[in-house]
């Protein structure tokens, strides 16, 4: 079972110090291994083509650099860069995909029995792209409950349970990709009102809390590193839309500035873009508990 989360910071799990409620992952984490250093790409097209190929992504074309030709979200990988499922089939694994892809190509040309693709990253509650099976599916219509977090879940347990039921004798390998936290924050209400006065205090306040519970359980090395690092004061998103600063309104800021200079309107704002942030993890815990049970 190899689930990942989109646009997470390692320190937004309980098991890493985070006041976000994550019991279930908290669990396998006592139970297991915590890394106390390790990498990713920074970005999420590029991890997971690197995450289901075992190849760096500058190797298979998934990063713009100078020097190497289609490299990018939309380049196609070289023949021999396969995925994880086409090296597990020959010694008998079935395979499964459940949520984003961002990939090229498609999970069942490549390799997966079974897959639900959860596509639109812009509506969590109603989304128009998603595939079954590599077909496309009719888009969610506006008003219903469905909720793409949970979605992703029902279709890994409907496959797990489907595996044991009519191929319990093989192994498998079952591919969970989230689309949670990545933006634009949508969260269930009861999920949010759980943290709606959480981050009042500030970021400054929030990063010292953290830092002060990953001391204590051990997950940084505080002779490397004696404080949390300063945040880039001048370093934004990494992707600037313009027009998402008019829509978002005076609440919305560009950088990390001190949460003394903001106004209290961007205090409000922030403190429920956080909380939003911290529902959508919340309920990404709920539903991984369900899959493992």
């Amino acid at each position: 079972l190899l689930i990942m989360a989109d646009a997470l910071g390692s320190s937004d799990l309980g098991c890493y110090g985070s006041e976000i409620q994550t019991p279930h992952l908290y669990d396998v984490a006592e139970n297991g291994l915590r890394f106390t250093q390790f990498y990713n790409t920074a970005r999420c097209w590029p991890t997971r083509s690197s995450l289901l190929t075992g190849f760096y992504a500058q190797q298979i074309r998934r990063y713009k650099l100078p020097d190497i030709p289609a490299g990018g979200n939309r380049a196609r990988r070289q023949d021999w860069a396969v995925l994880a499922p086409r090296l597990l089939a020959p010694v008998g694994y079935r395979s499964y995909h459940s949520g984003k892809w961002h990939i090229d190509g498609q999970p069942i040309e490549n390799g997966f029995d079974r897959s639900y693709l959860l596509q639109d990253q812009s509506r969590f509650f109603n989304p128009q792209v998603h595939y079954l099976d590599d077909e496309k599916l009719p888009p969610v219509e506006s008003g219903t409950d469905f909720y793409g977090t949970t979605a992703v879940a029902d279709h890994s347990i409907k496959v797990l349970k489907e595996h044991a039921d009519q191929h319990g004798d093989k192994p498998f390998f079952c591919y969970i990709g989230f689309a949670a936290p990545h933006f634009p924050l949508h969260a269930l209400p009861e999920d949010i009102a759980i943290y709606e006065d959480t981050y009042d205090v500030g970021w400054e306040v929030i990063r010292q809390q953290r830092w002060a519970r990953m001391k204590e359980l051990g997950v940084v090395d505080t002779n490397a590193v004696a404080e949390p690092s300063a945040p880039e004061r001048k370093l934004g998103p990494p992707y600037h839309f313009d027009d998402a600063y008019e829509i978002l309104g005076p609440g919305e800021v560009r950088t990390p500035l001190p949460w003394k200079d903001l106004t209290r309107e961007q205090k409000e704002f922030q403190a429920t873009k956080m909380a939003i942030h911290a529902a959508m993890i919340h309920r990404m815990d709920i539903e991984i508990g369900r899959i493992f049970d």
